[in-house]
């Protein structure tokens, strides 16, 4: 039986499709290279979904055939093999219709803390900056360092990198949270397994089309870059803080021996945060949109656990937990992404009551 509802929206889409390709044909388009290029997206992406459509039409049709000759055993497996078709269409073609996250083919900028745990959260810090390192080449990615405070322990009490490759936010932005180590520090003499957090925060980075800051906005300060303990490490101002005065977000950078270098990252992480700040609605300022992925950085909150003594990593958001916990740590987050993206879908589909 043709689920007549169904049918009615993709017979839509099939319109839209074909109003589409007329467009194309049209002259004023073609004089109007953005306007051609904006259809030409939008054509290249509806064509596989029409495909499916009308292969789901003629296996529908054939059902219709097939049932009306059931008493022939040859015509009833028939029927059964298209029901299946059908079906497998239905979905595929439900999860293409899913809408895309419009920042899914960003770069991202990543900020890895120290949380609860002292000296061996710095350290975690470090280990999970290394963890995203090999994640990312092993994609192709660049990941460049923006701003870091490294502890004197080793790792780090903060780290702010940009991660550059086509559809860097769709790969990273599962990893923002508390991910929580139980292991024995190097430091524990005893051999006692301590709980500490690092917290991260993955942004989509913004594109000076997507946000557009107003320069009267903006207050630049410049001061001598601090090393530890505080004491100058040049002499010149080349450190640079911004503050947003609309939304009191604050972004300083002191990494580079040039000021303009500082000013240039600087405004990039601003762009990050103001973009983030303007999609989730977080009217005043990021502090909450971040807050929201991070929390406190207290043990008990966490997105992910590792666990050395057993050699296991926890996803908690999906309850998968996967025995390599040597291999995750060396970049092979691929089954945590690709499940963690299909509850995603799952969770979409289920919104739209299809």
């Amino acid at each position: 039986m043709v689920d007549h509802s169904l049918s009615a929206k993709f017979a839509e889409i099939e319109t839209s499709f074909e109003e589409v390709e007329a467009q194309l044909g049209d002259p004023e388009v073609l004089s109007d290279p953005s306007k051609l290029a904006e259809l030409g997206k939008r054509h290249s992406d509806m064509k596989d979904v029409v495909a499916d459509i009308q292969s789901w039409r003629q296996a529908s049709k054939d059902l219709v055939e097939a049932k009306e000759m059931s008493d022939d055993p040859d015509f009833a497996a028939m029927a059964s093999d298209l029901e299946e078709e059908i079906q497998a269409l239905e979905e595929k073609i439900k999860v293409a219709l899913v809408p895309k996250d419009p920042n899914d083919e960003k770069d991202v900028i990543m900020e890895v803390r120290s949380a609860a745990g002292g000296d061996e959260a710095s350290i975690w810090a470090g280990d999970l900056l290394r963890m995203y390192q090999k994640y990312v080449e092993s994609l192709g990615y660049r990941m460049e360092m923006m701003e870091s405070s490294e502890s004197e322990t080793g790792g780090y009490d903060k780290a702010i990198v940009n991660i550059k490759g086509r559809g860097a936010w769709s790969k990273l932005k599962y990893e923002g949270g508390v991910h929580r180590v139980q292991r024995v520090p190097k430091t524990e003499s005893q051999g006692r397994v301590h709980t500490s957090t690092a917290t991260v925060a993955v942004l989509p980075e913004a594109e000076e089309v997507d946000i557009e800051i107003d320069p009267n906005d903006v207050k630049v300060d410049t001061y001598r870059s601090t090393g530890p303990g505080g004491q100058s490490v040049n002499t010149t101002d080349s450190a640079v803080r911004l503050t947003h005065v609309p939304t009191g977000i604050v972004v300083s950078m002191q990494d580079e021996k040039s000021q303009l270098q500082n000013k240039d990252k600087a405004f990039r992480v601003l762009r990050a945060r103001l973009l983030q700040a303007e999609q989730e609605k977080a009217a005043a300022e990021l502090a909450g949109a971040r807050k929201s992925q991070v929390g406190t950085g207290e043990r008990s909150e966490k997105i992910r656990t590792y666990n050395y003594k057993d050699n296991r990593v926890t996803d908690h958001r999906i309850g998968l937990t996967i025995k390599r916990l040597d291999a995750v740590l060396e970049g092979a987050l691929d089954e945590f992404v690709d499940a963690l993206a299909a509850a995603e879908q799952a969770e979409k589909l289920a919104e739209g009551g299809s």
